[in-house]
C-alpha cells in the first residue's frame, strides 16, 4: 500500500462516527437499519458516512431488494493496520 493511498485511508477513518461503523462492521455484516440503531442521525448521514468508507475500499455492500447490507473488508482493513505498523520498524 502506497503512501497516498494509506492517507485517503486515514482520512476516511478521522471521523469518530465512522470508526465505529467499522466497529459495529467487524462483529458481522449489518443491514442500513442495524447500523442506524446505534447512531443519532439519518439514513442520508449513514450513507454519506459509508460511501466515504467505500470508497477507499473498506466497506463493501451488497444490495437485497430494498435492503442495503455493509460488509467490513476485513482484508483490506488488516493491510491498513500492517502498512501502518511497518512504518515503525522496531
Amino acid at each position: 500500500m502506497d503512501h497516498e493511498q494509506m492517507a485517503k485511508m486515514f482520512k476516511a477513518l478521522a471521523e469518530p462516527n465512522r470508526i465505529k461503523i467499522i466497529e459495529l462492521l467487524s462483529t458481522r455484516p449489518m443491514c442500513a437499519c442495524e447500523v442506524l440503531d446505534h447512531f443519532d442521525f439519518t439514513q442520508p448521514t449513514l450513507s454519506h458516512h459509508m460511501k466515504v468508507l467505500e470508497s477507499v475500499g473498506i466497506v463493501s455492500v451488497e444490495k437485497d431488494r430494498k435492503w442495503h447490507y455493509y460488509f467490513l473488508k476485513k482484508e483490506e482493513a488488516s493491510e491498513l493496520l500492517k502498512a501502518m505498523l511497518d512504518l515503525f520498524p522496531n
